[in-house]
């Protein structure tokens, strides 16, 4: 069913998407937008995480829980909550989108969490129902985590 994952496990996500997931462009909006690549170091991101005082960050939606499209409107409206969440929690946080470049599936609405531990960055993830998030440590290459 599923394929080894992050860490060794075995995954439940299968391996289309986890492909889907490598080659999407992690878009992050802001005063100075780039985008995040798997695997490829991001002098922007070592800047912003100097700029935060943060060791790491992480690439985080709240949309299509599992890889399920869902109605634009739930998409929106858990967009928010994610935002309200890290808001409460005092992570500073910047808009963006994940858009894979066939542009064969929307563009799913999310943020670039700085200040976060690794753990809590699954925890994140895994709460809004997502297969896999972002990490991007102290080398600021991004990493796709895989949550299942």
């Amino acid at each position: 069913m599923g394929g080894q994952g992050d860490g060794g496990f075995m995954t439940q996500v299968d391996h289309a998407t986890i492909q889907a997931y490598l080659e999407t462009d992690y878009q992050v909006y802001g005063d100075c937008p780039f985008t995040l690549n798997i695997g490829k170091a991001c002098a922007e991101l070592s800047a912003l995480h100097k700029t935060y005082h943060s060791s790491g960050s992480a690439f985080i939606t709240a949309a299509n829980p599992f890889s399920r499209p869902l109605d634009p409107v739930l998409n929106r409206e858990r967009h928010i909550s994610l935002a309200r969440e890290l808001a409460a929690r005092g992570f500073p946080f910047i808009d963006g989108t994940g858009k894979h470049p066939s542009n064969l599936w929307p563009g799913e609405a999310s943020f670039l969490v700085f200040g976060l531990t690794l753990g809590e960055a699954r925890d994140l993830g895994r709460n809004y129902g997502q297969n896999a998030i972002v990490w991007n440590g102290a080398g600021a290459v991004p990493e796709l985590i895989l949550l299942r």
